[in-house]
């Protein structure tokens, strides 16, 4: 690790499901740092018993990194040197981390992201939606704010990433179909890496009937196509979709 002696904080992404997604590198860095930080130390202590590694591993997450920043960053000034790991993925993409990051580049010291796993570029990726271009929204607010965030990207022509859970992921689907319109092209990508991996694709209403009958578990990630229209007005084609999707639903739910 002679190369790497002068970086302080070594951010190492970690499968996103499949244990064998680790790499080469990643093991060797968390070999060397004197500290690992982990989002869940009992989700990390897993992976890196499997893994062989035994190393001082410490707590840090979203309810007190604010009040560990400082700290850490000490202790970085000290020589100490530290690999930040989430529960799975890239850390600082829809997990903490940023603040770190931040907190260490103001001090002059050296950060450095190592490649790896991230869930929504397989998914994405698997879609069949165009990737040339696309937008990472992350997850939606819970309440506040949700339609807004919506709302702010009805004209959007690239692809959309979301994150969300299971448990609102109808409730997504049927906010999107209300704003983009119901024939929107969409992919829900589950359980990427593991045993029961899923992608199914479709229509945002077609996606809506098949989870109402498949109810589903695990992680996933939501792509839906960018807007491809043009002429009409914002406000217009907004309310013309929403208006076709009150419409389209309505009919679905006498069917029923």
């Amino acid at each position: 690790m002679s190369q790497q002696s002068l970086i302080s904080l070594f951010l190492v992404p970690t499968p996103i499901g499949n244990l064998r997604d680790i790499t080469l590198r990643a093991i060797d860095v968390l070999q060397a740092v004197d500290v690992i930080l982990a989002e869940d130390t009992r989700t990390s202590g897993i992976l890196l018993k499997h893994l062989q590694i035994s190393k001082n591993l410490q707590s840090y997450h979203s309810f007190n990194e604010h009040k560990a920043v400082e700290k850490l960053v000490e202790r970085m000034k000290k020589g100490e040197t530290f690999a930040l790991i989430s529960d799975a993925g890239t850390p600082a993409i829809s997990d903490p981390g940023f603040l770190l990051v931040r907190a260490v580049l103001a001090a002059g010291l050296e950060v450095q992201c190592l490649p790896g796993p991230t869930a929504f570029v397989p998914a994405l990726v698997a879609s069949g939606l165009p990737n040339d271009r696309f937008v990472f929204e992350g997850f939606l607010p819970h309440k506040k704010g949700r339609k807004t965030r919506i709302d702010a990207v009805v004209n959007e022509p690239r692809t959309l990433i979301f994150y969300e859970s299971p448990h609102r992921l109808l409730k997504t689907l049927e906010q999107l179909a209300a704003a983009f319109g119901g024939d929107r092209q969409a992919a829900v990508a589950r359980e990427l890496t593991k045993l029961h991996e899923e992608i199914v694709r479709g229509t945002l209403i077609e996606l809506m009937d098949y989870y109402q009958v498949n109810p589903l578990k695990g992680e996933l990630v939501l792509v839906v196509a960018g807007c491809t229209e043009q002429r009409e007005s914002r406000t217009e084609r907004q309310e013309k979709k929403q208006s076709e999707w009150k419409k389209e639903n309505k009919s679905r739910k006498e069917l029923e």
